[in-house]
């Protein structure tokens, strides 16, 4: 049944539309979901040869649990590496959901690591151009991981950038078994934001030497745990609760502390309460439908966070069996309000965020407010509304309580009545150069719009090159083009920020337009970014020359070059010698997937076929 709360009129015909729109490929996912569910408790599926091998290692407690076959079996599949800080406290958390499990008289099993890079250690490296195919790279890694029918549910470890969009499309493929996402908590904080920006700066216009910068850099990034500004990971860590798939208010809680451990064995628990075997069967693909999607777009929304989920939350959305548009983003972004200020939309980072109210906090504003779906089935065994509360310890006991009903920081975390701004952080993009997005939030007003002539560039490096020949120095939109899916695998151009930054603080109107990402910290400098069709496409941006005037207007969300269409009908795309980027770091081996790769607004998906109607944009 419906919740009966009245939803905002935009937020209910937005979620209608996406109910109508995906009609067709919603029912044959939740079909196959189904008919997976009907085969039964999987490992009464296997031979007593394969059920061997499945146990092989185990202990002998766990081979009596696993024979039995109405005892749960969990599987973890896990992120953990120890260079990425984010994912190395996931180190210790098998043991933990090893030892929750045998408390409840169940079982669980390691399945299958995942890879995760790091994009702050990548960020204009070649190894950044296999980015984003890692996404589907995880998703595949946690089929195969969970493919071998020994799971009666799963929980899934990981934080950052592209992990947990393809960690959720994995799951959604056994969507017929409960799950839990299970976060490793932010690091604490450390050289403030504005600091670290400044001295960015300074060194890229060359003030302060190598040693200032890394010396800055590694007092931000400074321990393990998740990196603290608001950026991809942690956006993502604030979406998965807002759709239910955490346990309340444990997004942003450190690693390493007594709370964080309590509450990796109550997820490991709650998981097998949700299982077949438990006695509340709650599958994912029940969890997640149209109502979780719309509710992690609100959350993407009202915290301005990163614009590598316009991405990511279409490819998310078709995994399972929903259809999801730029238009969509836009709409809703008209009418849910701006309520957080993080870095780099703000000076506090996610500490600051979650000390203020959290969370918590968030969810109870929206609610009030008719902006978000209360009656989505949540992991917890709740409904949204159990997501106004806040973990604690008494004792060895964890327990929720009502979070704070007043914001503590009224410089980070606002009421709906009172918000930053009275939108979201995102706008789309149309014109006679394409379709792409642009994040708003930390971009102040008078530095919206800009018209002026373009530079253009075919790769980062050239970029940096200019301005440090001071070519750039005027108003300017600066041209990243050949950076899509398609060319390269679309990289993040993050290290642009400050140069781009420098030029504007010198008085200048300054905007990037590219077919690539930015950083999901990206902020300050408006940036129309995952420009689609892109240029190795032949797509509008591949027309433009050196000297041409671009209208970009996110207020009103236009995108133009400002060029006579006589002369723009004589010209032929550019092109560009795209082997540098294909050969060295491995890149070899995805040229399948810079051949199989769909547009930006389709999600940038490589799959050729859960089934032709699965798709985003339901390319083969």
């Amino acid at each position: 049944m419906r919740h009966t709360m009245t939803l905002n009129p935009t937020l209910d015909r937005v979620t209608r539309r996406i109910e109508d729109r995906s009609a067709d490929r919603r029912r044959l996912y939740e079909d196959r979901m189904q008919q997976q569910h009907r085969r039964g408790v999987h490992r009464a599926e296997l031979s007593c040869g394969n059920l061997a091998h499945g146990f092989a290692a185990c202990n002998a407690g766990d081979k009596n649990s696993l024979k039995l076959m109405n005892s749960t079996n969990i599987g973890i599949v896990s992120s953990y590496n120890d260079m990425l800080s984010a994912h190395q406290p996931l180190e210790h958390f098998p043991e933990l959901i090893k030892n929750a499990a045998r408390g409840m008289g169940s079982t669980a099993q390691f399945a299958g690591g995942v890879p995760a890079m790091c994009d702050g250690v990548t960020q204009g490296q070649p190894g950044m151009e296999l980015s984003l195919f890692s996404r589907d790279v995880i998703a595949m890694s946690t089929a195969i991981a969970m493919s071998h029918n020994m799971f009666d549910g799963a929980l899934y470890l990981g934080v950052c950038d592209k992990i947990v969009p393809g960690l959720f499309i994995g799951a959604a493929r056994f969507g017929h078994l409960p799950a839990v996402f299970v976060p490793a908590g932010p690091m604490p904080s450390g050289l403030p934001n504005a600091e670290k920006s400044r001295i960015r700066q300074l060194y890229a216009e060359g003030k302060v030497g190598r040693d200032a910068l890394l010396e800055a850099e590694s007092d931000s990034y400074h321990s393990a745990g998740t990196c603290t500004f608001y950026g991809t990971a942690n956006s993502n860590q604030l979406m998965l609760e807002m759709m239910g798939l955490h346990m309340p208010g444990t997004s942003f809680v450190n690693p390493g502390t007594p709370l964080r451990d309590a509450i990796t064995r109550f997820s490991t628990e709650q998981v097998i309460r949700n299982s077949d075997q438990g006695g509340d069967y709650h599958p994912f693909y029940k969890q997640i439908d149209a109502h979780a999607i719309v509710n992690a777009m609100v959350g993407l929304l009202t915290s301005g966070g990163s614009t590598n989920h316009t991405l990511h939350l279409v490819a998310m959305a078709a995994a399972v069996g929903l259809t999801i548009t730029w238009d969509d983003f836009a709409e809703l972004s008209t009418v849910i309000p701006g309520l957080t200020r993080i870095y780099p939309n703000g000076q506090a980072d996610v500490n600051h965020f979650h000390a203020a109210g959290g969370v918590s906090f968030l969810v109870r504003e929206l609610l009030s407010a008719g902006l978000l779906h209360a009656d989505v089935r949540t992991a917890f065994g709740t409904d949204m509304t159990a997501y106004t509360q806040e973990p604690f310890l008494e004792g060895d006991r964890l327990i929720w309580r009502e979070g704070t009903q007043q914001s503590l920081d009224e410089d980070v975390l606002r009421p709906a009545t009172r918000p930053f701004s009275p939108t979201g952080g995102l706008a789309v993009l149309d014109g006679n150069l394409g379709r792409g997005v642009i994040k708003v939030s930390a971009v102040k007003p008078e530095f919206r719009r800009v018209e002026a002539p373009v530079r253009i560039f075919d790769d980062q490096s050239q970029v940096k090159a200019a301005f440090e020949n001071g070519e750039l120095d005027r108003d300017i939109v600066v041209v990243v083009r050949f950076q899509g899916p398609r060319a390269n695998g679309m990289p993040e151009l993050h290290q642009l920020t400050p140069f781009l930054g420098v030029l504007q603080d010198r008085g200048h109107k300054v905007a990037l337009v590219t077919d690539g990402r930015m950083s999901g910290a990206s902020g300050k400098v408006p940036a129309a970014i995952h420009i689609t069709p892109e240029a190795v496409d032949a797509g509008p941006i591949a027309y433009l020359r050196d000297g041409d005037t671009v209208l970009l207007d996110p207020d009103n969300g236009v995108l133009e070059a400002l060029v006579d269409a006589e002369t723009w009908a004589q010209r032929e795309p550019a092109t560009c010698d795209l082997d540098h980027y294909h050969q060295g770091m491995g890149r070899e081996l995805f040229a399948g997937f810079r051949q199989l790769v769909g547009g930006a607004e389709e999600g940038a998906a490589t799959f050729g076929g859960f089934d032709a109607a699965d798709l985003p944009g339901g390319h083969t």
